[in-house]
Order: C-alpha cells, then structure tokens, then sequence
C-alpha cells in the first residue's frame, strides 16, 4: 500500500528538533522524499539518520533569514529530486528576553521577526514558485494559537511574528489557489517540544499557572500536530486553503475547563 505522500518532495524548515524532526521522521515513513533543513547541520544529519523511509532524505544547513541560504535550500532539494510539491515552514525561534512589550530589547524584536516572520516570506517567496511550476502543491506555515488568542504573560514579539504568519497564509491562500497552490496556516496549542519544555522546566508554577486552562489538562504531543501537517500535505486536504488550522486541546474553544 502506497503511503499518503508517496511521491511528493517535502522541504521541511527547522527539521533539527521538536515537530520538524517529527515531520521528517513521519513524512518520510510515509512515502515522501525531504529535505530536513536546520540552522544547526548536525541536528539536522540526525535527524535524516532517524528517517528509515521508504522515502528518502537528506540534511541541508540552513537559516530561513539568510535569503542566500533559502534559494539555496529549495536548489539543491530540486535538483536532488526533481521538483518540490510541499513546503513546511516550521523553522522557529522564542528567545527567553522576548517578554512584554514593555521589556523586550528591540534587538530581540527583530531577531524574533527575522526568523518567524522573514523566514516564512523568504521560504514563501523562494519556494512557491517551484510548486507553481509542478502545477500545484501544499505550503504548511507554522503559526501558533497565540495568533489567535492573546496572553496576559507576553511574548510579544513571538506573538506578533506568529499574527503575521496567519495573515500572510490566508492571502498566499487565495492569491495563488487558481494555480493549484495550497497554503495554510497551522496554528498549534502548547506543545512537548524542546523550545516550550525549556520556557517551563525551570518554573512549575509557570507551568501550572497555564495548564490550569488546558482543557485536556495536558500539552500536545509533536506528532499529534505532525499529524494535522501530514493532511495539509497530503492530497487529502485539496479543499483546504487560506485556512488557521487549529490543533490545540480545544485551547481556543474553551471559557472556563473542566473541574
């Protein structure tokens, strides 16, 4: 039995760790051939140790808001493989000094913006194309439920650069879905990935302050979120466009949690 993306070339951003190693691991069990890209080449060359196929894989070292790098990134996956039809821009970074507005340094502003909000521009602006050119494909923005929501404990610029990427995801949607190109914005809930258990490891009342509003009482797990990726890569999702794909534990949904 064929597997859900059997022949489709993936580019993955931020494949190191957390979900887009996840991504990689499942993506490839599933028939596609990746790309695992990273900002740090060795995490990446583990994680394409991990992926045992059928698909193939390779690692590449890349920082999304390096415009070089990007171009880069998506020529060596086509010449590689021959075309790409999904591009997974997970690549994500939250600084423990993005804090409330009142205190974030505007450096640590802009180095959030860099890669959050820049980095899915440039993997945008670079990687579309080559889906164009396949006749269609499937562009995955990493947003966050923060795009949706707000939280009374900032990160402010973490925030905004996740609002951005919702936003540009549902005009991407429609301004290229006549040429076949799906773009979608997936906006997961607090998630068991190295970046969040770092914010939280230190501070259990931190963490219990939030989980109080979880309705499931837990945090996501990364293939629990891989999972909705895989949809929106797959063809399954072919109706499925401009859209906040939500996978949060009901977060967004709740006003008060269970007892």
């Amino acid at each position: 039995m064929a597997g859900r993306l059997e022949g489709k070339v993936c580019v993955i951003t931020g494949a190191g760790g957390g979900m887009g190693r996840e991504a990689a691991i499942v993506f490839t069990a599933e028939g596609a051939s990746v790309c695992a890209a990273d900002v740090d080449a060795r995490l990446a060359q583990e994680t394409v140790s991990l992926c045992t196929g059928p698909g193939d894989a390779f690692a590449t070292r890349a920082n999304v808001a390096d415009e070089a790098d990007v171009e880069r990134m998506y020529a060596e996956t086509d010449e590689r493989f021959g075309g790409i039809d999904v591009l997974y821009n997970n690549a994500g970074i939250s600084p423990a000094d993005d804090a409330s507005v009142l205190d974030t340094p505007v450096e640590v502003w802009q180095r959030v913006q860099d890669v959050n909000t820049k980095g899915v521009f440039l993997c945008c602006k670079h990687g579309i194309p080559y889906l164009v050119r396949q006749g269609g494909g499937s562009v995955i923005n990493v947003a966050s439920f923060v795009a949706i929501l707000g939280a009374a404990t900032s990160q402010i610029s973490y925030t905004a650069s996740k609002g951005a990427v919702l936003a540009m995801s549902r005009e991407l949607g429609v301004q290229f879905a006549r040429q076949g190109v799906r773009v979608n914005a997936l906006c997961p809930g607090p998630v068991e990935t190295p970046l969040l258990l770092a914010i939280y490891g230190g501070d259990p009342e931190a963490f219990a302050r939030r989980q109080v509003h979880w309705p499931t009482g837990r945090l996501g797990k990364p293939r629990e979120i891989v999972n909705a990726a895989l949809f929106l890569a797959s063809d399954e999702s072919s109706f499925v466009t401009g859209s906040a794909f939500v996978v949060d534990g009901g977060l967004t949904a709740a006003y008060v949690t269970p007892e």
